[in-house]
């Protein structure tokens, strides 16, 4: 293995820079409202090629919509005969309201260990370790084994149609020869006992359909009796959308994850009865509980204008998320709870992604895991969300969740997704660092 960051003498580490990167990150706002309101990452693409044009890679910005930016490099490495490795990040955030905060949660700020702040887990920390090791390695002269393809991207919060659709759909020569990828929502630990901490790596994330309901009434006067009223219809449908319990159903993933699960915790595990068992899961409980089940859960309501005007129209949105495999029989199900009075109409969808849990790229992680952390097992997990992934599918790159972070066993990750109070330990982001660099070695 060549020399890492943690043993080389002189100059600055990664390690030693990690914590600023992903600070600086942070204070860059990049908030995604979904309808180009918000600032764009315009600032945070130039941030980074500036970051990446110091160590002499030839970084390129592309703008799909004003201020809607994204940067792409390549590393040449040692063998280029070898397919790439794709490592890519977003630089997008979802908004954040101040007043609910402990700390501005674009300040950057480090308290109880922690950078605090939007995008903190969601997923500049990444960017920054990513940061980190690229600059670390080239500084040092120490090229990967392979090609690598950077690709910090605008837009993932929103579905990616301006950061990585786009650079798939108009871009594609910037992947030529990748063959597999990694980024965010995996590699995180979960400590089992003393002797044995999980590292979940995402291997499958489920599909979208984000939904816009609509049903149609008579309009009126709000004093009168009234049996066709929109709201009324459309409130009752979405009540019963909303308390519906989806049959669970055993993925290849979730059946890998709970044979590794059950053989931790030294217990059968039955998919069907798993109430128990997430109880024992602490912060990733609410992750592993929705991949048993597709989900629909009702985001927004709208109808109306005046108090006393009967409207002719009420709306709905629903954030609908299906397992892989299961998109059929997951709007089959939509449509029978909704009823016929209901129209539905995607907003955005998106395909379910799973791959399997093997080949030289997961021992690269698990060798790299071990490395840091002796006590270390990874196992595959599937996100009830979808990431970029999703995209660069489209080009045969198979992805992985693998942003390794060592974490304290009484912080709550999963509630820090979109969360209140956003924060990434300082030594997780460390920790982070070592095992990207020992990762891109062995890959």
């Amino acid at each position: 293995m060549s020399e890492s960051s943690t043993t080389r003498t002189g100059g600055v580490t990664g390690e030693d820079e990690v914590v600023d990167l992903c600070r600086d990150l942070i204070r860059i706002d990049t908030s995604n409202y979904g309808d180009h309101s918000g600032p764009g990452e315009r600032a945070a693409a130039e941030y980074v090629a500036e970051k990446l044009a110091e160590v002499g890679l030839e970084p390129k910005i592309f703008e799909s919509h004003k201020g809607r930016a994204s940067t792409v490099a390549r590393i040449a490495g040692e063998d280029p005969s070898r397919p790439a490795l794709l490592i890519h990040g977003h630089t997008d955030v979802v908004p954040a309201n101040a007043d609910d905060w402990t700390h501005d949660p674009f300040a950057g700020e480090i308290a109880d260990g922690c950078v605090w702040g939007r995008g903190a887990v969601d997923m500049k920390d990444m960017d920054a370790m990513t940061l980190a090791v690229v600059r670390d390695r080239l500084r040092s002269g120490r090229r990967p084994p392979r090609d690598i393809v950077l690709a910090f991207l605008a837009d993932e919060e929103a579905g990616g149609t301006y950061g990585a659709r786009f650079l798939v759909d108009k871009h594609p020569e910037l992947f030529e020869g990748v063959t597999e990828a990694i980024s965010e929502v995996g590699g995180f630990s979960f400590t089992v006992n003393e002797k044995l901490r999980l590292y979940l790596v995402e291997t499958a994330q489920k599909g979208m359909h984000w939904m816009k309901l609509t049903v149609d009434g008579t309009a009126g006067h709000g004093s009168m009796i009234h049996k066709d009223n929109a709201i009324t219809e459309l409130s009752e449908a979405v009540a019963r959308l909303g308390r519906h319990k989806f049959p669970v159903r055993v993925t290849k993933t979730l059946r890998h994850f709970l044979d590794e699960l059950s053989d931790a915790l030294g217990t059968e595990l039955d998919p069907e009865n798993m109430d128990e068992t997430l109880a024992k899961l602490g912060g990733i409980a609410k992750l592993i509980g929705a991949s048993l089940q597709n989900t629909a859960n009702p985001t927004q309501l709208g109808a109306g204008y005046k108090v006393n005007v009967i409207p002719g129209q009420a709306t709905a949105h629903v954030d609908g998320r299906f397992l892989p495999g299961y998109e059929e029989e997951f709007l089959a199900d939509l449509d029978r709870i909704l009823g016929p009075r209901v129209k539905r109409e995607d907003v955005h969808a998106d395909k379910a992604l799973e791959t399997t849990f093997d080949g030289a790229l997961v021992d690269a992680m698990q060798t790299a895991l071990q490395a840091e952390d002796p006590i270390a097992r990874a196992v595959p997990y599937m996100l009830s969300a979808g990431t970029d992934a999703k995209s660069f599918d489209d080009l045969g790159i198979r992805g992985f969740g693998f942003a390794p972070l060592k974490l304290p066993p009484e912080l709550d990750f999963a509630g820090m997704f979109h969360g209140v109070d956003e924060r990434v330990p300082v030594d997780g982001l460390k920790f982070g660092v070592r095992v990207l660099d020992r990762f891109i070695d062995a890959s």
